[in-house]
């Protein structure tokens, strides 16, 4: 198998979400990686997955997270902060005032979330 050529990050798969966007920037059938945004005053689903594992990095901004279905229960994450989720972990990403740009790595199971509350009713 040939190694694909370089490419651009604005050569990969941008998609739009209601809470801002992410840019999947790799891909194998082992792990995947994005790059997300989430707008301010935004959050991702209340979720978890059967399967999938991925692990956060906080490049920018101050990420809230909850680990429960509570609402006042959250934390705060700061730019560098490294966090794990693993199969079964219930969670949620969120943005306060300002942006927050995320990487994410993790197993190829990009289908793989039960979402348990969403802002957008999906």
């Amino acid at each position: 198998m040939l190694n694909e050529p370089p490419k651009h990050l604005s050569e990969c798969k941008k998609t739009d979400k209601p809470w801002g966007y992410e840019i999947l920037w790799a891909q194998t059938k082992d792990y995947v990686s994005k790059i997300m945004c989430i707008q301010p005053h935004q959050r991702m689903s209340l979720q978890y997955h059967n399967k999938k594992e991925e692990t956060i990095y906080v490049m920018s901004g101050v990420l809230i997270l909850w680990e429960s279905k509570e609402e006042e229960s959250f934390k705060h994450l700061g730019p560098g902060t490294v966090y794990h989720v693993k199969p079964g972990q219930v969670h949620r990403f969120g943005a306060g005032q300002g942006a927050v740009m995320l990487t994410e790595v993790s197993t190829n199971c990009l289908d793989d979330v039960v979402r348990l509350k969403d802002d957008y009713n999906r």
